[in-house]
């Protein structure tokens, strides 16, 4: 057990993974125009609107609106869509808590339905099953970018009149069926967080091909007035979602890797998959053809502690970060979290009951047992890969032969 780094050993990391956020002079050189013109947001700038109608683009679909973070953008699509006191909103049961916070924000019902246990990602027919008459909407979770089944599940909503808000906060730049993450919905929603594969610190974004959709967001996210207010009209409910220009611009810098990013990305991913096939006891989140670009926002796999001599996933975590490699546990599921046991809601018109739950054994074997690798352990070298499954090893043996 020496030979471990937790215990004193060497770590198996000594060639650092490339850092995360990364920027050049792209940043530096448009951060710098916006702090000298200083005009510093949205309203009398020009870099939010040169980032929406670029990401619109680069999303396939015809609007964009820059907000202030993943999960106000959520619930933005929703105040957009009308959804509030009484209305159900299905949605995949392990995921980022966002998904689900944002339903209540908007004193709707989330209700949890399960996942397929390879992709993680939601599955249609439990979708399907889940919708009663008070759904109105679904939010499908494109889980670490692998996409979800979106000609289906947007075939099963149409059917039933309800929306659909693609939670594509992992995504950028993802494809399903060739055809782009967020663009399948009536809304996409995007996230750029630190650690995101598109980073402003903070900052999120809204997509749809809907004009009346993104006409009415423009209004709530500016506070309720419409554009070119001047008087202080404010027309309908709403709240201060405004990207700046800072964001923007670091983001219209981001923009121009993602592609590349996501291709590199993939490749190294398909290496390490078949490096861990001599790996008992990993088994790594697998992909479908249909996903046709899979931007690997983490690296997820099984983890069997039968292999390991019985240490748990966290212990495992602990042993693994000590060797340099950045890991971390899964999403646990939405309800197993002590916000939604103790029905948190401050004062809500939401009562989560735990008990009414369907079948939901994929997702907390999911939330029980997966581990994932921080996007930047795909984004250096082969070396860097075959370091990740030394230190697993490494582990692995000492735990064995102990």
């Amino acid at each position: 057990m020496k030979e471990l780094a937790k215990h004193g050993g060497v770590p198996v990391k000594q060639k650092p993974f490339p850092s995360w956020p990364i920027y050049d002079e792209r940043e530096i050189s448009l951060i710098t125009e916006v702090v000298k013109s200083q005009n510093w947001w949205r309203v009398t700038g020009s870099k939010v609107k040169e980032f929406e109608e670029k990401f619109a683009k680069f999303q396939g679909c015809s609007y964009c609106l820059g907000v202030t973070n993943g999960t106000s953008a959520i619930e933005l699509a929703l105040s957009v869509l009308g959804i509030g006191k009484g209305d159900e909103v299905i949605v995949p049961a392990m995921t980022f808590i966002s998904t689900g916070l944002a339903v209540i924000n908007c004193n709707a019902v989330p209700i949890l339905v399960d996942i397929d246990p390879d992709t993680l990602c939601m599955c249609s027919e439990q979708f399907e099953k889940a919708i009663t008459s008070k759904t109105k909407a679904v939010i499908p979770v494109h889980m670490a970018g692998h996409g979800c089944h979106m000609d289906e599940i947007c075939g099963i909503a149409k059917k039933h009149s309800i929306k659909v808000i693609e939670d594509a906060a992992h995504g950028h730049g993802g494809e399903w069926k060739n055809k782009r993450l967020g663009s399948y919905g009536d809304i996409g929603i995007f996230s750029f967080q630190n650690g995101k594969l598109m980073s402003s610190g903070e900052g999120g974004a809204l997509v749809t091909n809907v004009k009346e959709i993104y006409e009415k967001a423009y209004v709530i996210q500016d506070v309720g007035r419409p554009k070119g207010d001047t008087v202080y009209e404010h027309v309908i409910r709403g709240a201060n979602y405004r990207m700046n220009e800072f964001q923007a611009a670091l983001l219209l810098a981001q923009m121009e890797r993602v592609d590349a990013m996501n291709k590199l990305r993939d490749e190294h991913a398909w290496y390490l998959d078949r490096l861990f096939e001599e790996v008992q006891g990993i088994k790594p989140q697998s992909r479908e053809a249909d996903a046709t670009i899979i931007t690997h926002y983490m690296y997820m796999f099984y983890y069997d502690k039968s292999y390991f001599g019985n240490i748990s996933r966290e212990e495992f975590v602990s042993y693994i970060n000590a060797e340099g490699i950045p890991a971390s546990v899964c999403f646990p599921v939405l309800s197993n979290t002590k916000f939604f046991m103790e029905n948190d809601f401050n004062g809500r018109c939401v009562n989560y009951k735990k008990e009414n739950e369907v079948d939901l054994s994929n997702a907390n074997k999911a939330g029980d047992n997966v581990i994932w690798l921080h996007h930047r352990t795909l984004e250096g070298d082969e070396v860097d890969l075959q370091d990740i499954v030394m230190a697993v090893k490494k582990i692995q043996n000492a735990f064995i032969h102990r």
